[in-house]
């Protein structure tokens, strides 16, 4: 009775060990429920709120010519706020690709204010920096350069 016992344990474990769901994320069913809860759309929730409203295109491969471009706009719009590796008056980007889809960066470049508004993580932001994000004149063209910036700088 004890190895039966010991055998069943096992095969649970194993079972469960074996599932390729990621336990971290959530399902489909609770990511819809948490969007709904704040209003949003699964992709929005996702993805930001903004302009950028599917999936874009982003090669794995750096576009140096965008990124280049990217840094230009990045140093005279950006660094009044942001740094790469340090906490300034927002948050530090240096791993920002890391931590959010290509989509929700620009959504945030795109639509700083609304994101605050609506967008949870953003809302997070807001108070945890207690400075709202203001809309830097950039076209998505723009921001997708920057986009590409912040990529080739991931650390």
């Amino acid at each position: 009775m004890k190895n039966i016992s010991v055998v069943l344990l096992l095969a649970v474990l194993v079972l469960n060990a074996c599932g390729s769901e990621d336990k971290n994320q959530p399902s489909d069913t609770a990511k819809e429920k948490l969007a709904a809860k704040f209003g949003l759309t699964v992709f929005e929730y996702e993805n930001g709120i903004g302009p950028v409203k599917e999936k874009i295109n982003v090669p794995e491969t750096i576009d140096q010519i965008m990124a280049r471009s990217g840094k230009e706009i990045f140093e005279a719009k950006c660094t009044q706020c942001h740094k790469l590796n340090e906490r300034y008056t927002g948050p530090a980007l240096g791993d920002v690709t890391k931590r959010r889809t290509p989509e929700y960066i620009m959504n945030m470049i795109l639509n700083p204010a609304e994101m605050a508004q609506k967008h949870p993580e953003a809302r997070k932001l807001l108070g945890l920096y207690a400075t709202q994000m203001t809309f830097q004149n950039v076209t998505k063209e723009d921001a997708r350069k920057i986009l590409e910036y912040l990529r080739s700088v991931a650390n």
